[in-house]
C-alpha cells in the first residue's frame, strides 16, 4: 500500500500509518517529531510538504545541518514529489549570495544550511514573510547561539502564519533542555515514537549488538607510566591548594579536572588582585589535563595518534602566542623521554588489528557489504584507512570534516558529498568516519558499524548505530579498551541511552502539560504580534538604518541582535573597526578577555591609532565584567591604558555588560547618526577610489562640528576647500548653521601652528 496523493510520485512511497498519523497532527500545530532512525522522519516532511503544496502558493524551507543532509534531502524531494525539480533548489555556500537571492525569488522549495539562510537573513537579501513552512532537521541543534534559533525567530516576527516541523532522531534524556528546543522552534506539540510502540514495531529491523573487550599492550606500560608520574607532579601541588579532593592518579577523571579548572578561574575573578599562585595553579591544571588527554589517547588509540598529538602541542609551544602549560610540557624531561620512547615501539594499539579481522571477515562472507567504522579522532580514522588500504578487497575512504588540522587538510562539502555518492554505488565499501557522518547519512544497505572506541552520549550512541538496518538487519560491534576510559564511556552511554527510553513515555505526558499551560499565552502572543508583523513587513530597505560589520563579527550575537531590532547589518571586510555606523563613527568592540589579551600582546594600540586616523569620532566599547580580575594585571597598568586610550587617542570608552547590551547601544548610535545628522555611512581606512566631490566632502567633515549636510553647505558656498581655509570668522558665520563658536573652532584648525601634546 503507498501513499496517495497528487503531489507524491504514485506507487512509490509505502504507506505507514503512524507516519501519516504523525504528520496529520503537525499539519496542525508546530511540531517537534521524535523517531528513531531509519523509521522515516523525512516521509513526514515529504507528506507535510505534499499538503502545503496544494494548499498555499507560498515557499518551503528545508533546513539540514551539513552539505551531505543537505544533498540528501533535496536528491530525496525531486525523487518522490510531482513538482518539477527545477522548482527545488539547494542553497550551501557555494552558491553566491546574489545568485540566492535570486534563486529564492524563483523557485517554491529551498533545502538548505542554516548558516546560509542565517547569512542571508542578516544581510536582508530576503526575509520568511512568504515561506508556508519551516523544516529543522536534526533539531536537537537549536540550542544556543545555533542558526536555527535565529532563523526561527526571524521566521515567527516577519510570517503571518508561521508554521514548523522539527525532526530529531536523539534529543537527549533532559527534560529541561528539549523543552527549551521546543521554545526555540516556537514548538506546540511533540510526537515521540519508540521502537517498542505498536505501531511502529512492525517496522523495525533487527540489529544484533556485540562489543570486543582488547587489552592494552605490555609495550605501552613504560611510556603510561612515564606519563602518569608526570602528572601526578601537577596533581600534588592542585591537591595542596584545595583544588582537587583527594586526588591520584589511579582516581583522577576528566570531569575532576576540568572541576578544578572552574574552581580556579571562579577564584582569579573574585579578587581584585589575584595572586600570582592561582595562575600558576591554572597552568598547572591545564597541564595535568593535557597530560590526562595523552594517557587516554595511547590506552584508546595508538601511538601514531598520540605522536600527532605531541607534534600539535610542540608546534604550539614554538608560537609566541603559545600557551605556557604547551611550552612547560614540551620541556618536562618525562613527556621528552615518552616522545623519544614512542619513537621506538615497533607495534601499534591492538584495536587495529581488531577493525581488519572484524571488516575482513564481513566482506569474506558478504563481498557487497558496506561498513562504517567510526572513530573520535581524526589521527585514528587516519590510521585505520592506511591499515584496511593494504588488503585489496577492503575499499576504504576517510569521511570527516572541514576543518585542517596539522598536516591533515580537511574536506570540503562538495568532497563529501561525492564521497557518501562513491559509498552508495560501491566505489569504497569502507567509510572510516569521524562525528561528522553521525547524523543523516542514508546509506540503507550498510550492514555493518563499528565503533573503534566508546562515545558517552546517548545521542551520538544512537546516531552511530542509526547508520545500520535501515532496510534490514545489521550489526554492531564496539571495540573496548580493558581498564581504561573507554569501559566508562560505554556503560555511561548504555545508562543514558536506558534512562532516555525509559523517560520517553514520561516525557510525552510532561511535555504535553507545558504546551497546554501555555497554549493559551502562546495565542495571546500570536494575536498582538500580527498587526506589528504587518508592519514590520510593509518596511522598506531604503527605510533601515545601516551598520556595515566586520565580516568575522557579522555573525555574532551583536549583530543578530541588530537584524532583530530591524537594522540592516551589510558584512564587509573592514581594514579597521569592527562597526562602522556613520561618515565620522566607527565602533571597535572587545570584550573584556579580547582586550586583555591584546594590551597584553602589544596589538591593542596598533589596532585603536588606525581607528583614530581613519574616523573622526571612534569609539572603543568594552563588553562585559571582571575588567580587573580576568587577569594577574596590575590595576594601575589597566588604568593607565584606558588614559591613554582616551588622553593620547582621543577615542571614547564606552562599556556594557553583554552582547544583547551591545547592540542596543549600536541601535541608539546610529538611529542617531543616520536620522538625526543625516550623516551617510561611509567606509574610512582603506583606499576607496572616491570621487572629487567625495573626497572634498570628506576633507570638510573632518572640521570641527561639521556634518555631512554642513560640509556641503560650506564648498556650495566658498566653492573650493582653499577658500574655506582662508576665510575669516566672520565669513564662516555667512553660512546657514555656522555660528560665532563653530567658526572660531573651524578657523583655529586651519591658522594655528601644530603643537603635538
Amino acid at each position: 500500500m503507498y501513499i496517495d496523493h497528487e503531489f507524491v510520485v504514485k506507487d512509490k512511497v509505502e504507506f505507514r500509518e503512524y507516519q501519516i498519523s504523525i504528520a496529520e497532527d503537525a499539519r496542525k500545530k508546530n511540531t517537534l517529531v521524535v523517531l528513531p532512525t531509519g523509521l522515516g522522519k523525512t516521509i513526514i516532511a515529504l507528506y507535510l510538504i505534499a499538503k502545503k503544496l496544494k494548499d498555499s502558493e507560498k515557499k518551503i524551507l528545508f533546513l539540514a545541518p551539513t552539505k551531505p543532509l543537505v544533498i540528501q534531502h533535496a536528491t530525496f524531494l525531486k525523487s518522490f514529489l510531482t513538482i518539477p525539480d527545477e522548482e527545488i533548489v539547494i542553497f550551501t555556500g557555494e552558491v553566491s549570495p546574489e545568485k540566492r537571492k535570486e534563486l529564492w525569488a524563483t523557485h517554491r522549495i529551498i533545502v538548505s544550511t542554516p548558516q546560509v539562510i542565517e547569512n542571508d537573513l542578516l544581510t536582508s537579501r530576503f526575509t520568511l514573510t512568504d515561506v508556508s513552512l519551516l523544516i529543522f532537521d536534526e533539531a536537537h541543534h537549536a540550542t544556543g547561539n545555533y542558526a536555527y534559533v535565529f532563523i526561527n525567530e526571524h521566521y515567527k516576527t516577519h510570517a503571518l502564519e508561521p508554521h514548523v516541523l522539527g525532526m530529531t532522531a536523539s534529543p537527549g534524556n533532559d527534560l529541561e533542555k528539549i523543552v527549551s528546543i521546543c521554545k526555540n522552534l516556537s514548538i506546540e506539540h511533540i510526537e515521540i515514537r519508540s521502537k517498542q510502540d505498536p505501531d511502529v514495531k512492525p517496522y523495525v529491523h533487527d540489529v544484533s549488538f556485540s562489543w570486543r573487550m582488547i587489552t592494552v599492550p605490555a609495550e605501552f606500560a613504560y611510556a603510561i607510566q612515564l606519563l602518569r608520574n608526570a602528572l601526578s607532579v601537577r596533581i600534588k601541588p592542585l591537591k595542596e591548594m584545595g583544588f582537587l579532593d583527594d586526588a591520584s592518579v589511579s582516581t583522577i577523571t576528566k570531569t575532576r579536572l576540568l572541576d578544578a579548572q572552574k574552581k580556579i578561574q571562579t577564584e582569579i575573578r573574585s579578587r581584585l588582585n589575584p595572586p600570582a599562585v592561582l595562575f600558576t595553579a591554572a597552568a598547572t591544571q591545564s597541564e595535568a589535563l593535557k597530560l590526562y588527554y595523552a594517557i587516554e589517547i595511547l590506552q584508546t588509540q595508538g601511538v601514531q595518534s598520540l605522536r600527532q598529538y605531541f607534534q600539535r602541542i610542540q608546534q604550539e609551544s614554538r608560537l609566541k602566542s603559545g600557551s605556557k602549560s604547551s611550552k612547560h610540557l614540551m620541556e618536562d624531561a618525562l613527556v621528552i623521554e615518552t616522545i623519544a620512547y614512542l619513537r621506538s615501539l615497533p607495534i601499534e594499539h591492538p584495536k587495529l588489528d581488531a577493525v581488519e579481522d572484524i571488516v575482513k571477515k564481513q566482506l569474506e562472507m558478504k563481498p557487497e557489504s558496506r561498513i562504517i567504522v567510526f572513530t573520535h579522532y581524526r589521527d585514528t580514522s587516519k590510521m585505520v584507512e592506511e591499515r584496511l588500504k593494504l588488503f585489496s578487497s577492503i575499499r576504504p575512504v576517510r569521511f570527516i570534516g572541514q576543518g585542517g588540522k596539522l598536516n591533515d587538510k580537511g574536506l570540503t562539502q562538495r568532497q563529501q558529498a561525492e564521497i557518501v555518492d562513491q559509498f552508495r554505488d560501491g566505489t569504497y565499501n569502507v567509510l572510516i568516519a569521524t562525528s561528522v557522518a553521525e547524523e543523516g547519512l542514508d546509506i540503507p544497505s550498510t550492514e555493518l558499524v563499528v565503533f573503534y572506541e566508546p562515545i558517552p552520549s546517548e545521542i551520538r550512541n544512537i546516531q552511530r548505530r542509526g547508520r545500520t538496518a535501515r532496510k534490514k538487519s545489521g550489526k554492531v560491534i564496539i571495540l573496548i579498551t580493558k581498564g581504561t576510559p573507554d569501559e566508562g564511556y560505554y556503560w555511561a552511554s548504555k545508562r543514558r541511552e536506558k534512562q532516555m527510553q525509559s523517560e520517553l513515555e514520561l516525557l510525552r505526558g510532561k511535555l504535553e502539560s507545558h504546551f497546554e499551560n501555555a497554549s493559551s499565552l502562546q495565542q495571546v502572543i500570536k494575536e498582538s504580534s500580527v498587526t506589528q508583523k504587518t508592519l514590520d513587513v510593509s518596511s522598506s530597505i531604503e527605510d533601515q538604518i545601516l551598520v556595515i560589520v566586520d565580516h568575522r563579527e557579522y555573525r555574532s550575537t551583536v549583530a543578530r541582535y541588530l537584524t532583530d531590532k530591524k537594522i540592516l547589518v551589510k558584512p564587509k571586510q573592514l581594514d579597521v573597526a569592527d562597526y562602522v555606523v556613520s561618515s565620522r563613527i566607527a565602533v571597535e568592540r572587545k570584550t573584556i578577555d579580547d582586550f586583555l589579551q591584546s594590551l597584553i600582546s602589544g596589538k591593542l594600540f596598533e589596532q585603536l591609532q588606525r581607528l583614530r586616523s581613519a574616523y573622526a569620532r571612534p569609539l572603543l566599547i568594552l563588553e562585559g565584567t571582571g575588567l580587573f580580575t580576568k587577569r594577574n594585571m596590575n590595576h594601575h597598568a589597566i588604568f593607565g591604558s584606558l588614559i591613554s586610550i582616551s588622553i593620547d587617542l582621543g577615542i571614547h570608552i564606552l562599556s556594557t555588560q553583554n552582547p544583547l547590551e551591545t547592540a542596543d547601544l549600536l541601535y541608539v548610535l546610529a538611529k542617531r547618526e543616520q536620522r538625526k545628522e543625516q550623516r551617510p555611512v561611509v567606509l574610512r581606512g582603506e583606499k576607496p577610489s572616491l570621487q572629487l566631490f567625495e573626497q572634498q566632502r570628506f576633507i570638510i567633515e573632518g572640521l570641527p562640528h561639521i556634518s555631512s549636510v554642513m560640509a556641503v553647505r560650506l564648498l556650495n558656498h566658498f566653492k573650493s576647500i582653499r577658500a574655506i581655509a582662508l576665510a575669516t570668522p566672520e565669513e564662516l558665520q555667512e553660512v546657514p548653521g555656522i555660528g560665532k563658536g563653530i567658526a572660531f573652532d573651524i578657523y583655529k584648525v586651519f591658522h594655528e601652528e601644530f603643537c603635538e601634546q
